[in-house]
């Protein structure tokens, strides 16, 4: 859809920019949040072999920057052609710097191109 929208020039808010804090907790173990466990779109907004890979790659670059995951997925969504804010669910005061830090995350475009690989677009549903 971003491409569409860019081209278009429609801006884009972005919804559960971490997938509902799963990519806050990327190389984390555990389990997932208490969000992601109780919600009931959880079965048809994320695929767990193809976001395993994801969430891997996120962790990685986290690693080698030396910065928490959440910051390195908010700069790759920032860093997309056409967003203009992410929707960032906080509920506690590292959220926030999380996400406030990452608008200064300069993300090279081999990091980029290498956290957006693995992803596979998803069916549209309403």
């Amino acid at each position: 859809m971003l491409p569409l929208c860019a081209d278009q020039g429609v801006g884009v808010i972005s919804w559960s920019p971490l997938a509902r804090g799963t990519l806050a907790r990327a190389g984390q173990s555990g389990e997932g949040t208490a969000r992601s466990g109780s919600d009931g779109r959880i079965d048809y907004l994320y695929d767990p072999d193809n976001d395993a890979l994801i969430l891997d790659r996120v962790a990685e670059v986290a690693r080698e920057r030396r910065l928490p995951a959440a910051q390195v997925a908010l700069a790759w969504l920032l860093g997309q052609p056409g967003v203009t804010a992410p929707i960032v669910g906080a509920t506690k005061d590292r959220h926030i710097d999380d996400a406030v830090a990452a608008v200064s995350v300069a993300l090279t475009d081999k990091e980029r191109d290498y956290l957006a690989e693995p992803y596979r677009a998803r069916e549209v549903r309403f």
